[in-house]
């Protein structure tokens, strides 16, 4: 078993200095072990699996007025999803799929020292953007992260060797590495949801295995409308119509990533 594990880290060390090279055969492989990957944790599509081309979200923050009302949305995506809570080991080993940020953090390029005052101090709830052109996806080495066709940046945690390559690539700070075993810091396990293990990197899913049974993201539920989710390609979507009719912006969107989560000022 050793062997096996030390053969394979050497032929991803290999496959992450060769990565441009095979890019064409990794994209193939990914496409092919995406479908066998969201099998594997538990997001069989049902008939009434909700589907779209590009899913995205929209974050009314005129919504919310203090960090307590951020507090029961990320309460219930950690909760459901057995995120590990470290803050009373060490803060810096934190797992966050999404989490409260101040505005000057959450966009460094857009705060210039005038900016209105309620959105100064308006908390931000940020997570994966889920990008269009996720740059995490061409760094992983064993493409343990992927981009499924309805446009949801994934985690297979089991092909996950810890390179952490992904969180160098991610311009978001989305991603958090389980420096420890995280089991033992879940202090309810939910049995419908995998469980990771030290040395893997996770972050937010969108709520795959929730689509797949015909349900909104948690996150959505539990904002009582403050936040949107539908497909960015339906111009008869939720998400479309609100984007048509509010002032929105995104996180780093001069990247080229193509971030999918919007926001409401």
């Amino acid at each position: 078993m050793e062997n096996s594990r030390r053969d394979f880290l050497k032929i991803a060390g290999i496959s992450a200095l060769a990565v441009a090279g095979a890019e064409p055969v990794l994209n193939a492989f990914a496409s092919e072990h995406g479908e066998e990957a969201s099998k594997a944790a538990g997001f069989q599509k049902e008939e009434k699996a909700l589907t779209a081309k590009q899913w995205a979200m929209v974050i009314d923050t005129r919504k919310f007025k203090s960090a307590k009302d951020l507090e029961p949305i990320i309460e219930v995506c950690h909760k459901i999803h057995n995120v590990p809570d470290f803050s009373k080991e060490n803060k810096r080993h934190i797992i966050k799929w999404i989490w409260e940020e101040e505005y000057k953090h959450a966009f460094p390029g857009d705060a210039s020292g005038f900016t209105d005052e309620r959105i100064e101090h308006l908390p931000f709830l940020v997570l994966c953007n889920h990008c269009e052109e996720p740059p995490c996806v061409r760094a992983c080495p064993t493409k343990a992260t992927f981009k499924r066709e309805d446009g949801i940046v994934l985690m297979d945690f089991h092909r996950c060797i810890g390179c952490r390559f992904c969180m160098a690539a991610c311009p978001y700070g989305s991603r958090s590495f389980n420096f420890r075993d995280p089991r033992p810091f879940i202090e309810e396990r939910n049995p419908q949801f995998p469980t990771r293990m030290k040395g893997v990197v996770e972050k937010c899913n969108f709520c795959a295995e929730r689509l797949a049974a015909g349900q909104v993201p948690a996150c959505v539920e539990a904002s009582k409308g403050a936040i949107a989710f539908g497909d960015l390609y339906d111009p008869e979507s939720e998400v479309r119509k609100l984007l048509k009719s509010n002032y929105t912006i995104r996180r780093k969107a001069g990247l080229g990533t193509g971030p999918t989560i919007y926001y409401i000022v």
